[in-house]
């Protein structure tokens, strides 16, 4: 067995490990590079090996860094199975054509107001690509063994994170390897834990938070005073937030926080008609998530869903105290970027950051302090208040990954450390050496190395 590292080492984005076994080729992950420009330009480069000799593709869920390169290496020939989650298809066929649109539009605007430096500037896949790639996807539940190709079985456990967010772990002849996927909190708002790790030679472990570890601040209460404060100025609070994840468990946190008279009754718009459905996938799922049927319901009708453009473009002329939450998570897109346009130069306004913000991201350039953010090929200030709740993201913090893989039956041959900026990597790398005594690596961008059990 050897393992290639293809994406998501050295960064958090662009999740792809490539396994080879007896002449068998399996991608686990399928993701976009986003955040750096040097990161992103790499979606455009082809993956070392042609796409038709891939057998099969397995996701660990449906964020756009783990699926979002799906349409692509179709339209380059795969036609293969892709294998995943019940409710991971469901987002997927709801992410992957919206990430298509979103290029597509992307590519229109920069073409129709002349900032790209492509002549055409042209998209990585359209909406028509990402709708024919969705006919890959197979669904299996958690916890059945199945065999993708002949000589591996492979099993999905609950990662917590997202809805149908998975561990994956691989075995063949010889030996076997677990890959964490992106873990959950311990104590989310909206999802359970992790599952407790199946034993494996070998460990990949994402590592986004692998230096810090999570404020341990009231959510809610930090939540309710910056609305509360916001609205007091007259102002208007921008939420950058994930369409699967951060959205619902905002939606969640402002109707109990209305419901209680702890925030003003202000109206929230949800700008993203795929949370929305999003959101009703949710409430379907109530088996796997920890909200009943009367919070999904409070979730599901506590903000006014915005589905046209011309409602989006409505919003930016907003003059009383209101909450938008709009995707995308780390403003690398979406209408969100649009309103940032419009609110961030007020400083009566809020740009409230509810989720993990990689580097080169426009979410990074505001949680660091940055006085002027680049859209649309221009520089726009930023003079709104900015406030990071960073206790609200879906990842573990370095304790509780530390945590997690220390439930493992039995200790591995070696920790492969994925998905971090290098300092997060490097600090999780030497927590693990001192911990728990196991020998750890921090990945390499195309790395790739022999799974053998003489590994020592």
């Amino acid at each position: 067995m050897r393992l290639s590292f293809l994406g998501a080492a050295g960064t958090v984005t662009g999740s792809r490990y490539l396994l080879e076994h007896e002449g068998r080729r399996v991608l686990v992950d399928c993701g976009l590079f986003q955040g750096l420009k040097q990161l992103r330009l790499r979606n455009w480069d082809l993956l070392p090996l042609p796409a038709r000799d891939i057998d099969a593709v397995l996701l660990t869920h449906a964020h756009i860094d783990h699926s979002g390169y799906l349409p692509a290496l179709a339209k380059q020939g795969f036609r293969g199975n892709v294998f995943t989650t019940h409710a991971s298809v469901e987002l997927a066929r709801l992410l992957l054509p919206d990430s298509g649109h979103l290029q597509e539009e992307d590519a229109f605007y920069a073409n129709r107001h002349g900032f790209s430096k492509h002549h055409p500037a042209l998209p990585l896949y359209t909406e028509q690509d990402a709708r024919a790639a969705l006919r890959l996807l197979r669904a299996r539940p958690f916890g059945e063994a199945f065999e993708p190709v002949p000589g591996l079985t492979m099993r999905f456990s609950p990662a917590g994170h997202i809805l149908g967010a998975a561990s994956v772990h691989v075995a063949w002849k010889g030996g076997s390897v677990l890959f964490s996927g992106d873990l959950g909190r311990d104590h989310d708002l909206v999802m359970p834990p992790p599952a407790a790790p199946t034993a494996a030679d070998w460990l990949v472990l994402e590592s986004t938070y692998g230096d810090r570890l999570h404020p341990a601040e009231d959510v809610a209460a930090v939540l309710a005073e910056t609305v509360r404060r916001t609205a007091a100025r007259g102002g208007v609070v921008i939420v950058p937030a994930f369409a699967v994840g951060r959205a619902q468990a905002l939606l969640y946190l402002l109707a109990q926080l209305k419901e209680a008279r702890r925030i003003p009754d202000l109206p929230v718009f949800l700008n993203s008609p795929m949370a929305a459905d999003v959101t009703e996938i949710y409430h379907r799922y109530r088996d796997e998530h920890r909200l009943d049927a009367r919070q999904c319901e409070l979730m599901c009708r506590s903000a006014r869903v915005i589905n046209t453009v011309e409602e989006s473009q409505q919003l930016n002329d907003l003059r009383f105290p209101a909450v938008i939450v709009s995707a995308s998570g780390m403003a690398t897109g979406g209408r969100v970027v649009h309103h940032l346009k419009a609110f961030a130069p007020d400083r009566r306004n809020t740009i409230l950051l509810a989720g993990y913000q990689a580097a080169g991201t426009r979410g990074a350039a505001l949680a660091a302090g940055a006085h002027e953010i680049k859209i649309h090929g221009g520089y726009v200030p930023v003079r709104a208040e900015v406030v990071s709740l960073g206790s609200l993201s879906a990842h573990a913090d370095r304790e509780e990954l530390l945590r997690w893989a220390g439930r493992l039956p039995r200790a591995p041959r070696r920790v492969f450390l994925t998905h971090g900026e290098p300092l997060a990597a490097d600090r999780l790398r030497l927590a693990i050496e001192e911990r728990h005594r196991w020998p750890c690596t921090v990945a390499e961008h195309l790395q790739s190395v022999p799974l053998a059990l003489a590994e020592g």
